[in-house]
C-alpha cells in the first residue's frame, strides 16, 4: 500500500454578472485573488460543496446546475479542482472571514490580478469551454 499523501477535491465558482465580468476574492490568508472556492467536505456531494463555498466567502447563492469548465490539477500540493461557470440566485457581494475584498473582474483585470494558475480558471469559465479544460499547474503556473 502506498503511504503517499492523497489527492484532495476542491471547488471554485467563477459568478459572471451580466456585463460578463467574473467575481474575484481576495484571501484573507495570503492575499491572492483567485475565485470563491475550497475543498469538499466528506459528507458533501460536489454541488453542495460549490454553493456552500461560493456563498461564505463571497454572500452569494448560486443557481444550480453550474457548468463545468475546468478540470485543474495541482501537481505540487496534489489539489485536484473542478471549476464551474455559475449564475447568482440571490445575495449581495460581501466579505467574511476568508475573505479580505471582492471585485468584478473584466478578463484583463483577471490576468493583471490573479496568478496565471487561477486566471486561466476564471478565463476558461468566462469562455464558458465546451468540453471543459483539462489543465495542469505548480501553484502558480501552467505546467
Amino acid at each position: 500500500m502506498s503511504t503517499e499523501r492523497p489527492h484532495s477535491v476542491s471547488v471554485a465558482g467563477v459568478v459572471i454578472d451580466a456585463c460578463g465580468r467574473a467575481l474575484l476574492i481576495q484571501r484573507r490568508d495570503n492575499g491572492k485573488w483567485e475565485p470563491p472556492g475550497g475543498v469538499l467536505e466528506r459528507e458533501e456531494t460536489i454541488p453542495e460543496a460549490l454553493q456552500r463555498e461560493v456563498l461564505e466567502e463571497t454572500g452569494i447563492k448560486i443557481a444550480l446546475p453550474a457548468t463545468l469548465t475546468g478540470v485543474y490539477k495541482n501537481m505540487t500540493g496534489l489539489i485536484v479542482s473542478l471549476v464551474f461557470r455559475c449564475e447568482a440566485a440571490d445575495g449581495t457581494p460581501t466579505t467574511g472571514d476568508e475573505t479580505r475584498a471582492l471585485r468584478w473582474a473584466t478578463r484583463e483585470e483577471v490576468s493583471e490580478l490573479a496568478d496565471e494558475a487561477y486566471a486561466i480558471r476564471v478565463l476558461d469559465a468566462m469562455d464558458a469551454v465546451s468540453p471543459p479544460a483539462i489543465r495542469a499547474h505548480d501553484g502558480v503556473k501552467l505546467v
